[in-house]
């Protein structure tokens, strides 16, 4: 994590900023807010929050794809004070309410990312933009929201994709802290807070070297009993030190909260497994590379998958080219609940419905595809309370296609979240417009003059 802020992650950390990282963060602040000539113009730049809903808003006359409960043609969906209120195709719009005409349109509910850096992460090259993690292996008490930036540019270019919720997560050493649902827009932090302290992240260790595996496993295991102990002390109310790593650590061992363990390798997978039941966690696995041959246990356990990479190579020679490709197809056929992520990096946050439409291309039903990116990541983190489908009771955060939103072809019109109309602007499209106005120009100069 950068020095220069990583005393707000961690609420135990009192260390002063170095001045040579303050020097670093206070340039970077500098860079930022100077306009780069030609290369954006105030609009793109702003991206500014979008204000509350103030009226009842009805989108009439579309295909409402609801995900939890089936598919309406012709339907229409109402949603007030950034809540939705109505789905069907008999509904009756309150007074005042704003029409939409969303005919030959799809309605669905806005992706999620079940495993992001965004907002933690800018540039790849540029350290001080990076707030990934913090210094040594054991740090449960970071609360990763309070470092989320929410003017990374990141958000607009992925947001513009679909995406509209992220599990943006710490990473680094053995226990990394608590991932956060965060929705990409709001004017800070804790504006774009769906729900904190999601989950707790833990890095399986590598089995490479089984003297220091073994060692890893037999810390981890203290770590748990050492949270339990303290765990009993406080809720017997005798006098204790407070700690608010062991703290952090309470709804986790309560099964409050699920881990998250970082697993792919077979024995990782089997041994992360093993040990979870052990000490009666609520596991949820991400990576998994390796789930196909551990998929029928997966299946039993009914233990819930994140999968960080579809579009990947096979690590092993005698693989099968679309042995990734196909993995969610041949685990959804093994009755595996599975949520599909995009990169980790945040600047490849966008690239979550391509993830998700690969898995089609190979097998898997384009409606468990649509699951896998936004109800099943919703019920395994605990947030299908608010998004994940469209539901009466639910956030009104969903989005206008003008077709499937895991198809490449198909545009994301218009999204809103918690109601809010949200600005499509973003770079990727200021550059299109851009570069549509130069090769307009050389057309009407006949060719010419236009390099």
């Amino acid at each position: 994590m950068d020095k220069s802020r990583k005393h707000v992650m961690n609420e135990t950390t009192t260390r002063p900023r170095s001045r040579y990282a303050k020097a670093n963060f206070l340039t970077w602040v500098v860079l930022l807010a100077l306009p780069v000539a030609g290369s954006w113009s105030g609009e793109a730049e702003a991206q500014i929050p979008a204000p509350r809903q103030d009226r009842p808003i009805a989108l009439v006359g579309g295909t409402i794809h609801t995900v939890a409960n089936g598919v309406i043609e012709g339907g229409t969906l109402v949603f007030e004070d950034g809540r939705i209120t109505a789905v069907g195709t008999d509904v009756e719009l309150p007074s005042g309410t704003e029409t939409v005409d969303v005919t030959g349109r799809h309605v669905y509910p806005g992706l999620i990312d079940g495993y992001s850096a965004m907002g933690l992460y800018e540039i790849g090259d540029v350290d001080v933009t990076l707030d990934l993690n913090e210094l040594g292996d054991f740090n449960p008490n970071v609360r990763v929201e309070v470092a989320v930036n929410p003017e990374s540019r990141h958000i607009g270019t992925t947001r513009s994709n679909g995406v509209l919720v992220t599990l943006t997560t710490p990473s680094g050493g053995v226990v990394s802290g608590l991932s956060a649902a965060m929705m990409l827009d709001g004017w800070t932090w804790e504006d774009m807070t769906i729900r904190g302290a999601t989950a707790l992240n833990v890095n399986w260790p590598s089995p490479s070297d089984e003297d220091a595996y073994e060692r890893a496993i037999r810390e981890l295991r203290e770590i748990f009993s050492t949270a339990r102990a303290y765990r009993d002390a406080h809720a017997a109310g005798g006098r204790h030190h407070t700690d608010s790593r062991w703290e952090a650590m309470i709804p986790v061992v309560n099964g409050e909260i699920p881990v998250v363990v970082s697993a792919s390798e077979l024995r990782q997978l089997q041994d992360a497994i093993a040990w979870a039941e052990a000490e009666e966690l609520r596991l949820v696995l991400r990576g998994g590379a390796d789930a196909l041959y551990v998929a029928d246990h997966l299946a039993a356990k009914d233990i819930p998958l994140l999968l960080t990479s579809v579009m990947s190579a096979p690590s092993r020679s005698w693989e099968p080219y679309d042995q990734a490709y196909s993995l969610p197809a041949r685990l959804h056929e093994r009755g595996v609940r599975f949520a599909i992520t995009g990169g980790p990096s945040a600047p490849y946050a966008n690239r979550l419905p391509y993830e998700a439409g690969v898995s089609v291309a190979f097998g898997l039903p384009e409606e468990e595809a649509v699951r896998a990116v936004t109800l099943n990541p919703a019920e395994f983190l605990g947030i299908d309370d608010r998004v994940g489908s469209l539901e009466p009771g639910k956030d009104a955060t969903l989005i206008i296609t003008t077709g499937h939103p895991l198809d490449h072809l198909a545009d994301v019109e218009q999204a809103y979240i918690e109601g809010r109309r949200i600005d499509m602007m973003d770079a990727h499209r200021h550059f299109y417009e851009k570069y549509s106005e130069k090769v307009r120009q050389w057309q009407e100069q006949g060719g010419v003059g236009v390099d």
